[in-house]
Formats: C-alpha cells, structure tokens, sequence
C-alpha cells in the first residue's frame, strides 16, 4: 500500500500518467501492469488535505463481502480517501472518508452506493447496493464504485454537537466524495464516466433525493430505496409517537416500568397479520399472503379485539387502541396530521417491524431501533440546539416538531415536488418501498410521487422519467414476508441507456426466506399492482399481470 497527500509534484506526475494510457480504451490491463498503476497513483489535484491509499486485489482472489462460495471478482484497485481532515468544535477529528473500486476491465459506468442510519463507515464496494440486496456484485460487473462515511467517523450521532460536521452530512461530504470519485476515475481510465448512477435506501435514499435537487447533472439514474425525505422532522416524530403509544400499553415489572417488547407478543402480530390477510389480501386476486392492491385495504384491528378476558385469539382494547393510533400516525393535541400514517400490511409479523418497533428486550430498558437508532439522532443531530439527555417519552408532539425545523430545512428533501432541474437533464429516478417498513411509510412516498405528479403533467408524464415500486410485505429495505430481491441498478441501467423505462421489475423470494421461498412476482410501477390473472401457481410471477383494479 502507499500512502501519499497532495502536492504539486503528484499533481504533475497526475498529468504525465493522464497522458500515458489515458487513451480511453476500456479493456483490461495485464495483472502487472494494473497493479503498478493501482500502487502508483497520485492523489487528485486541487483537493484540500486530500490523502489517498491504495490496495491492489488480484483477480480471483477475492469473492463480493464476505462471501465464501460463488464467483470470484476480478482485479480491481481500492482507493481509500481522506479530504477535508480538520478538528471540530467538539474537539474530534473529522474529514470525509471514501473508498473507491476501480475495475481492469471498467465497463464505463460508475456507481455511487448510499449508506444509511447515522452512516460513519464505509459500505463495502464489492457488494450491491442495500436496495438490491443478493443482486449480482456491480464492481464484479465492471462498475467503478464509491461509498463514504459522510463526514465522520463512527456510527453515533454525536457528530451531531459539530455544526460543519452536521452539513457534511446532509450534502456536503456527498458533493466531495462524488466530484473527487469521478475526478479518479477520470485519472484513471483516461476518460470521465459514461454513465453514473446512484444507489441507496434508507438514509441512502435520503442521499438519492438530496443529490436530484442539490446536485441534479451528478446522475442519469437515482434509485432512492424507502427515501427518508422527512427524516429528520415527520418520521422522527413517528418513531416518538409509536415509542410512546406502544410504550403505554406494555405491561410493567415489579418496580412499575413497561417492558416495551411485552406490548405485543409474537403471536399478537401473527394475529393482527391474519387480520390484515384476512381482510385485503383477496384484492389483488389472489389468497396469497401478499396484499398486493394496497388501495383497497381497509382494516379495523377492532375485529380482534377480546369480548372477554385477554387470550391468544384476541387482542386487548388497548392493544387495539395502540394499533390505531400508530397506523393512524401521529398528531399534535389539535388533531393535525405530522406524518403520514402506515398502511396496514400482513409483515407487521416479521422480526424486522419488531426489531424497529418494540425490540426483543425483556427488561425495561427497551433496544428498539426507534429508541437506539432514531432517538441517538434527535437528540444529537435533529433537534437545534442537541438535547443529548433528552426522555424519548417526554416528547411534546406539540413544541418539539418546531426544534426539528431548522435542520429539517437542511437536511430533509421532501419540499421539492418539482425536481425540475433534474427531469431538464434527462435524469431518471426509481422509488421503491415496501409496504411494511415501520420507520419510513410507503404512504409518504405515494404522497410525495403523487405530488410530483401533479406537478409534472399528472402520473402518465411523470413516468417518464421518475417511477414508483411498492413491494408487499417487506420490511425496511429487505425482508419479510416479501418478494425482496430484485435488480433494481439494471432497471435503471436499461432505462437510463435504451430507453427501456420499467413498467415492472422481476422480484423474487430467495431460497431461504422463512414465508415464502423461491416465490417470484412482478413489482408493478404504481399505481398498478401485481393481479392474478386466475390460473398458474400463485408461487410464479407469470401468473400475475399488472393492473390498476
């Protein structure tokens, strides 16, 4: 490995290696010859305190993650960055940190990966991206790939108490990793990508979105993967709101304080998921577990509830009470709406809507996601100034939102309905959202489509060139009682470069998925859905066709 800063010197050498097999030609090198380019490579020029080191990884050595079976990738130099390193006011080094793939045999593509959660690492660039999980490896491909730590280091919210570090995140630290990834890559392969591409979910889908409206020519395609566009304001508040209702029915230990996992049992869910089955699931034309027509599910959890004592076929009052508060989303004491509620779906039974929700603590210190992961976030990153102390359930629903603005404003992407720069580019954009994820409603994503919609000519104009995919039953991101594997990057790729736009995306269930193994099913571009066409196994996707009733 070699480690080197930027000089005037690299950037001269920079320019005579430019000049010396920067011909454009996309064919691989010989292993030696890659490598001693690989090892050999300056910094980028014009990049304050830039630091590169890099490591050459011959072909067949190295399988995609951590993979032990399967094909090998081929020989590809890792780039891992450091720019902009400086000190906080909080006394902590910071710098945006990237790593960067570059294939021998480039195929002229390059691919940006979205990170997610409080992000802090680096995603690993020789796997898909996290909205095309168990897809073929891009890198193995011949993508040139990048991810980045968004400006520090560690997956805390605590860079949240640094005010630079807080713009790192939201944008700044994305337009840095972007420009000097392309500016390797154009060092490298003599010749500037002929297509880039965005991938990402969750807080990667965030980045999507944020990318089309700050930086809307960085992209010809952005998947944006349960986009978190109200993160840091609507869906927030959400996960308090949840927190607290559910909190409040939770039964209390020996001291009196609720154990938030005891809220609900497994087979409570199992029961509220065969509610849900039972009443939306034929709509689509087929009993299959899978509400496919989510715009004709109508569900009331009080057709469970118990007519006498407490048992494992019923559900308590406040149970229900709970249910219809969540799913109804939250309010203030006036009534108005703060976040989009969540549509009933049958994965409320999977261990990924748990694990966001009540967690599997069984003491009465709870480990959800929304009391780890989103309340790390509120308190350090989305109230201004932090409250790092702050009770999730002292929460006021009717002063705190209004602390959440001022970096909502900064952070959060869901104003722009136009994307109007972006679509003047040619630019291409693909949501897709499982219909069970319990901290980013597939709900606010149709509102938001439907709004750009609206704003673009109605929902015939606007597939041109942005598309909506709801997946039944998965969870956040993957999982779950879904068809959630599916390659969502060559969607786009043959959108972006034949002009093929997807009218449906195959899907498929992989072998070991504890539902419904193996099973295959076409995801729909809203607002069509996959329908039975009333003969075939339900289990193959040929027997469904796309449909709007």
């Amino acid at each position: 490995m070699h480690i080197k800063t930027t000089t005037p010197a690299t950037a001269l050498l920079l320019a005579l290696l430019a000049g010396c097999g920067g011909d454009g030609e996309l064919g691989p090198l010989d292993a030696k010859a890659a490598e001693a380019r690989c090892t050999a490579m300056p910094t980028t020029a014009g990049l304050p305190a830039t630091t590169l080191t890099t490591a050459y990884v011959p072909a067949g050595t190295k399988r995609p993650g951590t993979l032990t079976t399967g094909d090998y990738l081929g020989g590809h130099c890792v780039v891992t960055g450091s720019i902009g390193a400086r000190t906080g006011v909080d006394g902590k080094p910071y710098a945006t940190g990237f790593q960067l793939s570059l294939p021998d045999n480039w195929n002229g593509r390059f691919l940006y990966l979205g990170g997610g959660g409080n992000d802090g690492t680096l995603r690993d660039t020789s796997l898909s991206s996290s909205i095309s999980v168990g897809t073929p490896s891009p890198l193995g491909q011949g993508y040139a790939v990048v991810s980045t730590d968004a400006g520090h280091s560690g997956t805390s919210a605590s860079f949240g108490l640094d005010p630079q570090a807080r713009i790192d995140h939201a944008y700044a630290a994305h337009d840095k990793t972007a420009t000097s990834a392309k500016e390797l890559i154009r060092q490298r392969y003599g010749q500037p990508p002929a297509y880039s591409y965005f991938s990402g979910c969750s807080g990667g889908g965030r980045q999507g979105m944020m990318f089309s409206q700050r930086f809307p020519s960085y992209f010809d395609g952005i998947t944006a993967g349960a986009p978190a566009m109200r993160v840091s304001s609507g869906a927030t508040v959400a996960a308090m709101w949840n927190n607290k209702k559910f909190t409040d029915i939770a039964p209390q230990d020996g001291s009196g304080n609720r154990i938030l996992s005891q809220a609900f049992s497994n087979s409570d869910l199992t029961l509220v998921a065969t509610g849900i089955a039972n009443a939306c699931d034929a709509a689509d034309g087929a009993v299959d577990g899978l509400v496919a027509n989510t715009k004709a599910c109508r569900f009331d959890p009080a057709v469970l509830q118990c007519t006498g004592a407490k048992t494992d076929s019923c559900i308590s009052a406040a149970q229900v009470g709970a249910l219809k508060d969540v799913f109804g989303g939250p309010k203030n004491s006036a009534g108005q709406a703060l976040y989009a509620g969540q549509p009933w779906d049958p994965g409320i039974r999977d261990a990924g809507w748990r694990a966001w929700t009540l967690g599997t603590s069984t003491t009465a210190e709870p480990n959800s996601r929304y009391n780890v992961l989103m309340l790390d976030a509120l308190r350090n990153e989305f109230f201004t100034p932090p409250e790092p102390t702050f009770n999730a359930l002292a929460f006021n629903f009717d002063t705190d939102p209004a602390r959440m603005e001022a970096f909502s404003a900064v952070y959060d992407t869901y104003r722009d309905t136009q994307l109007a720069a972006f679509k003047a580019r040619g630019g291409k954009l693909l949501f897709i959202h499982g219909m069970a994820d319990p901290i980013f409603s597939a709900n606010d994503t149709v509102d938001y489509y439907e709004k750009l919609a609206a704003n673009n000519g109605g929902i015939a104009a606007t597939q041109g060139f942005a598309r909506n995919f709801l997946v039944p039953g998965m969870a956040h991101c993957s999982g779950g009682p879904a068809t959630d594997t599916y390659d969502s990057l060559q969607a786009m790729v043959d959108w972006v470069e034949k002009g093929v736009a997807p009218d449906t995306i195959a899907a498929r269930a992989s072998a070991t998925n504890a539902y419904y193994p193996n099973r295959t099913r076409l995801l729909c571009a809203y607002p069509k859905f996959a329908k039975y066409k009333g003969t075939g196994s339900m289990e193959d996707a040929a027997s469904f066709s796309c449909s709007e009733n």
